[in-house]
């Protein structure tokens, strides 16, 4: 038996620095532990951020456009800091480092967010006349909260690619398998947010937020022990330096050689031998024919050959030129994620307050809290992620040829199209709500006889075009990624979540400004009632058309990454 057959052919080593052996470590063995992780930890994330929007108004006073735009711009946060927990990933203490060190960190900001809400002293005095914060108070869950996205920022880039880790690339059946995991990663985040929007939600809204930030905080601790449990059975890629140095590298030098002439043979650019690379554990890259200037970067000089090594900001290798080229090329399609996540963003903001003004009751004695009909948003992604792998690819592949039923970019295009419907429903849904206002002459009214579950198809809607782009968001940039920049090509699928926040935030902000004016309620006034939502959900709609237009001809012209075999 060769040690093709025993070891992994992707480089990766286990915790203790040694070859990992194929039958012994990685592959669906390693991934319950970090399917549970991720279970609890957005279980935790969920259970806190669901109904965040209502704990701010209730207990520390805040108005609808105020506690929406600061839900939306934490959210963003927690969608941004990714960025840094991928860099110090990918350059310094590689993902699985990383995940420990910043789970630490989200566990001590649940901790301090639940003890806000239950300790005297630190949570709001509440009375008949409302809750009345002080600054302090305030600025304690504001610190609980920033810390909790700051552990975000360590989790969310490296979770989805270290599960991926754990299949070789360079084997068949592991590839093939890896694909399945991204499906299931998915599904398992869904299951955390069901309990999440169901039990916990109600736990804070008739219990006590002191339980309701409690459980999500335990919850994060049981997250840490399943991640550390599963320590011996992981494959780890080492971290491969700093991913900006070398992109920027690339940049220097072909500025430095703008009057070089790019030869026509590309095999005459520069490029190291196997056992020569920098870039650890990163298989080489083919050259592509756009962005022809980065190119020149590689042009190896008569100059260049005189010295016995090479300056790397005056002469780069193919694979590094490449790795610039891939980010460039899957910059337009990150950026087309940007609308779809605003219209995501709206569970956790618009919907809530659009539910909080209909008819909540089920029966005469219970009342289901309009947060928590994000429930409904987790079992469409719990039906249409086993839908979409055991029916939906095998149908596709028979017509497509595909071994994947559909490629990345089609999948994600699927998932922009049937969010144009979601904002379209939920537009058509407030409509019909503010008709029924104007005809009962029910403008002064807290809540109106309609049912709270006539929201349930812009629920059900966001979460068929979950499955279909965030899903294929991870597949794509994690696919797409240079072996050596993963962590940070993930972080940066993540940052069109953060953006969609910051932009849904603008546009509420805007909104809100141009559209009261001489004392009339705007669009989205503090009573609904009296606003005009049903514009703003339109205004989304939109947009979503514009960008599902936009991205068609992105994803036409976008050319898929070559790779070579790992280095030896």
């Amino acid at each position: 038996m060769t040690d093709e057959d025993i070891y992994t052919g992707d480089g990766s080593v286990t915790l203790d620095n040694e070859r990992a052996v194929k039958s012994k470590t990685g592959n669906w063995r390693a991934c319950p532990f970090i399917l549970g992780n991720e279970c609890c930890e957005r279980l935790a994330y969920y259970g806190m951020s669901t109904n965040l929007v209502n704990y701010l108004e209730d207990r520390l006073n805040q108005g609808n456009v105020r506690a929406s735009t600061n839900v939306s711009n934490w959210s963003g946060t927690c969608y941004a800091t990714p960025l840094l927990g991928a860099f110090i990933a990918d350059a310094y203490l590689g993902r699985y480092w990383t995940i420990a060190c910043f789970s630490i960190i989200y566990f001590f900001g649940m901790t301090l967010l639940t003890l806000s809400a239950c300790v005297k002293g630190l949570e709001p005095r509440c009375d008949d006349d409302g809750c009345h914060p002080t600054s302090t108070q305030t600025t304690v869950t504001f610190v609980a909260l920033y810390l909790i996205a700051l552990g975000t920022g360590g989790i969310k880039p490296c979770v989805s690619s270290f599960g991926a880790d754990q299949f070789d690339e360079t084997d068949v059946k592991e590839r093939k398998r890896k694909s399945s995991f991204f499906n299931w990663f998915y599904l398992s985040i869904n299951v955390g947010a069901l309990f999440a929007s169901s039990i916990l939600v109600w736990i804070q809204m008739n219990v006590g937020w002191g339980w309701g930030f409690g459980v999500p905080a335990v919850a994060m601790a049981i997250a840490v022990a399943f991640f550390f449990s599963g320590s011996p059975l992981y494959r780890i890629q080492k971290p491969s330096g700093s991913p900006l140095v070398r992109l920027c590298q690339v940049v220097v030098a072909s500025f430095r050689k703008y009057n070089v002439k790019v030869p026509r043979d590309e095999s005459l650019l520069y490029e190291t031998s196997d056992s020569e690379s920098q870039i650890v554990g990163s298989r080489k890259l083919e050259h592509t024919d756009k962005f022809r200037f980065l190119d020149k970067a590689a042009v190896e000089t008569e100059s260049d050959r005189r010295k016995s090594t090479s300056n790397p900001w005056k002469l780069c290798t193919v694979t590094q030129v490449e790795e610039l080229k891939s980010i460039i090329r899957v910059l337009p399609i990150w950026a087309s994620g940007i609308i779809f996540a605003a219209v995501y963003s709206q569970m956790s903001t618009m919907f809530v307050l659009q539910g909080n003004t209909m008819d909540q009751h089920i029966g005469p004695n219970f009342k289901i809290p309009s947060a928590s009909l994000s429930i409904f948003d987790t079992i469409s992604v719990i039906f249409w992620t086993p839908v979409y792998e055991r029916i939906i690819i095998p149908i596709a592949r028979k017509r497509t040829h595909h071994e994947r039923g559909f490629t990345t970019l089609q999948r994600m295009g699927i998932g922009l199209v049937i969010s144009l419907f979601a904002m379209m429903a939920a537009a058509t849904l407030e409509v019909v709500r503010l008709d029924y206002v104007r005809k009962q002459n029910l403008y002064d009214e807290e809540t109106i006889p309609m049912s709270i579950f006539w929201q349930v198809p812009q629920y059900f809607l966001i979460g068929c075009a979950e499955v279909f782009t965030f899903i294929g968001q991870l597949e794509f940039f994690y696919d797409q990624a240079p072996d050596a920049m993963r962590s940070l090509c993930s972080a940066l699928s993540l940052t069109t979540i953060a953006l969609g926040n910051y932009l849904s935030t603008v546009l509420v902000t805007v909104v809100a400004k141009v559209t009261t004016k001489d004392g009339k309620a705007g669009w989205i006034a503090n009573n609904l009632n009296e606003g005009h939502l049903d514009y703003f959900y339109g205004l989304l709609a939109v947009l979503s058309l514009v960008n599902l237009l936009v991205y068609v001809g992105i994803a036409k012209w976008y050319t898929y990454k070559k790779v070579s075999v790992y280095p030896s």
